[in-house]
């Protein structure tokens, strides 16, 4: 439902303070500030790395070593990159930094339920918490910039560098292609009016009655099509209106508090929606979903009409692409003669993890130049689904293998740059590193480091 990952459950797992002397200043959270490390002309507080510690906590970050010791670190690489891209006088995009901030704050603060709960968690009012992630995401924007123009400063690569990359990287290095399909389909979608028609009717009956003072959250345990919210009663939790699809945040956002929507659609289908609380722009809401459904007599006449026209390409009285060119439902691919392409890259070659599981089932049951029968998938599997009807058939199969130079240059290419690439930052690292004034407070003199020659 929403444009998210499943939220952790967040457990704040406080990892052992380190122990300052009693004559360092105290900040914020109570904990005792103090300069931590000092590298060129920048220094690391304490406070800073507790900040960054936090924040990787509350994405769910873990580690098998010291955490601490592990984000001290990359503070330090990432000072390294900081201080040449100001002697570069490279520059960021505030418009993006704020961009990123506002992500940021609206992903918190809905995983935590709000402003009140964000300030709470991280000990610190919401004008602090902003003015520390905006410094801190400008400066990743500088890191990542500099590196940027340290990777573009890699040779240039000539068919000759890649073979002998190819020629000389053991096979056991060199990147494991997945297999994969080219295929073409045929769609047929079922008749949505009077399926659409059922569903609203059900939504407007449910609506009524809480009107009439049933209980909206009874009504969605029962009837919501959204599993995860209905079991609790079709409460989404607190969350800011951009995790949501404009359509039904609009709807929930236009809403006081107890009243209930009109129908809403989006792409997963009808809602009724009636809000908890509101704040900003962030809301609490519940919602009752229902999809279409189709009947028997919805497949067998979809399944009826496919089953002759794959009758029509198998006698050869019709060439598989005119009849998905002539029949074929769907938008994206009819133009096409039925070929399936990646929306993104173009690329006409899917792996396993590519494919909508309904088609893959089917896919993996055919030999090259075959005709599956008709079957049921959905038309985008990101999203809800969808019901539509099909019939593919699998042009090619490209066996899972190891890279060759022939018939994979473009990924070996892409390989060898980014190789080249992680060396030339590295060295980079390891330069600046020797040549530059570090001091590391002796709290942190028995981490173990990744690099060496960080505590001279």
């Amino acid at each position: 439902m929403k444009h998210r990952l499943n939220l952790y459950l967040l457990s704040v797992v406080l990892l052992g303070f380190i122990s300052v002397p009693a004559t360092a200043q105290k900040y914020a959270n109570g904990l005792v500030d103090k300069t931590i490390a000092l590298i060129g002309n920048d220094m690391i507080q304490l406070s800073t790395l507790e900040t960054e510690v936090q924040m990787m906590l509350f994405r769910g970050v873990t580690s098998d070593k010291n955490l601490r010791c592990e984000v001290l670190e990359n503070m330090l690489v990432q000072k390294l990159f900081l201080t040449q891209a100001r002697l570069d006088s490279l520059t960021v995009s505030q418009d993006m930094v704020e961009t990123n901030l506002n992500q940021r704050v609206q992903e918190v603060m809905t995983q935590l339920g709000g402003e009140k709960a964000t300030e709470e968690y991280f000990k610190k009012p919401m004008y602090k918490i902003k003015q520390e992630w905006r410094e801190a995401l400008s400066e990743q924007s500088l890191v990542q910039n500099m590196q940027s123009n340290i990777a573009q400063k890699s040779p240039a690569l000539t068919p000759a560098d890649v073979e002998r990359y190819y020629k000389n990287t053991p096979k056991d290095s060199l990147p494991i292609i997945s297999t994969q399909y080219q295929y073409h389909q045929i769609v047929i979608y079922p008749n949505k009016e009077d399926a659409v028609m059922a569903v609203k009717e059900k939504l407007l009956s449910f609506r009524e009655r809480v009107m009439k003072g049933e209980k909206f959250s009874t009504l969605a345990t029962i009837y919501s099509e959204d599993p995860n919210s209905a079991a609790k009663g079709g409460t989404l939790g607190m969350a800011a209106k951009q995790f949501y699809v404009p359509a039904f945040s609009d709807a929930a956002m236009s809403l006081k508090v107890g009243q209930v929507s009109q129908i809403v659609e989006t792409p997963y289908g009808f809602h009724i929606i009636q809000l908890i609380s509101k704040e900003g722009d962030m809301f609490n809401a519940r919602h009752i979903l229902l999809k279409p459904q189709y009947t028997s007599i919805d497949r067998t006449k979809a399944f009826s009409r496919l089953d002759s026209l794959k009758r029509l390409v198998v006698s050869d009285s019709l060439k598989f692409e005119n009849a998905a060119r002539r029949y074929s439902q769907d938008p994206k691919t009819f133009v096409n003669g039925g070929l399936v392409a990646d929306e993104n890259t173009g690329s006409t070659y899917f792996d396993k993890d590519q494919l909508n599981p309904a088609d893959y089932k089917i896919i993996e049951t055919l030999k090259v130049g075959e005709i599956s029968d008709p079957f049921e998938s959905v038309d985008n599997a990101e999203k809800s689904g969808n019901t539509v009807y099909k019939v593919i058939r699998l042009d090619k199969i490209i066996p899972s293998h190891i890279a060759s130079f022939k018939e994979d240059f473009s990924v070996l290419q892409d390989e060898f740059k980014n190789q080249a690439a992680l060396k030339a930052i590295d060295e980079f690292v390891t330069k600046k590193q020797k040549s530059t004034f570090i001091v590391i407070d002796p709290l942190f003199a028995n981490c173990p480091f990744k690099r060496e020659g960080w505590i001279k």
